[in-house]
């Protein structure tokens, strides 16, 4: 009898990244599979215990932690101590091929490294499920998913401009579109500066001529001072001549 194949996809460890991990599970499951995600920071007992309440065909191990050489033996021991051990265990991670061979010697199945190609995953299972149930209890792959039709043809297709004439575009609406600059009237400006300047400019005058008034008015005092004083020391000759007289 067909029916779907029950995929655990559990992440034991501290290992906190699982997007490879959910990569995976949505391939699986886009091939008919039906899985089962247990999160993160999963203890091995954990993962068992899931596998066996769900009665899964496979339990898929993503480990990147670089743990996998103790976490996948502890879980093959529990799986066997649970009676699930005839259950294909897999998955994949940072695991170099010496330690994939050393795996697959205790009894693990086939792990994959980085950058596999998720099809490679659905094939290996489908396979080891037809081995160990037959072939007539494998069930067919669902038909690929069905991309929407395109709005217009590959003719009609519009042909995109030359990079120039885009950025000349791009320019164009990006000046259309800049919001102005609310700006004073330049008279306004214009007019106040040269009042300011024009008051200043009188100050400076005022100030200078009153200093030169003062320089002067003390100059020609001292002149005629000097003129009305008599010169010391000084008798008048025809005052002399006269007493003689």
């Amino acid at each position: 009898m067909q029916r779907k194949i029950r995929v655990l996809v559990g992440k034991p460890g501290l290992d906190g990244h699982d997007r490879g991990a959910k990569v995976v599970a949505a391939a699986l499951r886009d091939a008919g599979m039906e899985v089962i995600y247990t999160g993160l920071h999963q203890t091995p007992e954990q993962v068992v215990e899931a596998g066996v309440q769900e009665d899964v065909d496979v339990v898929a191990l993503s480990v990147l932690s670089g743990a996998h050489m103790t976490l996948f033996p502890e879980i093959l021991e529990l799986m066997r101590a649970r009676g699930i051990g005839d259950r294909l265990l897999t998955g994949g991670g940072i695991i170099p091929n010496d330690d994939m061979a050393a795996l697959s010697a205790l009894g693990v199945g086939r792990l994959f490294g980085p950058g596999t190609n998720t099809q490679d995953i659905v094939a290996y299972i489908r396979e080891w499920y037809a081995g160990v149930h037959g072939a007539a209890a494998l069930p067919p792959l669902p038909p690929p998913p069905s991309r929407p039709e395109p709005l217009t043809g590959a003719g009609e297709r519009p042909v995109p401009r030359p990079a120039r004439e885009r950025a000349v575009a791009v320019a164009a609406s990006a000046v259309a579109t800049r919001p102005r600059a609310t700006k004073k009237p330049a008279r306004a400006r214009a007019s106040g500066a040269t009042k300011s300047r024009s008051a200043s400019v009188r100050a400076g005058a005022a100030a200078r001529t009153q200093k030169r008034g003062v320089k002067e008015s003390s100059t020609n005092g001292a002149r005629a001072a000097k003129r009305a004083k008599p010169a010391a020391g000084k008798r008048s000759t025809r005052s002399v001549r006269r007493k003689r007289g």
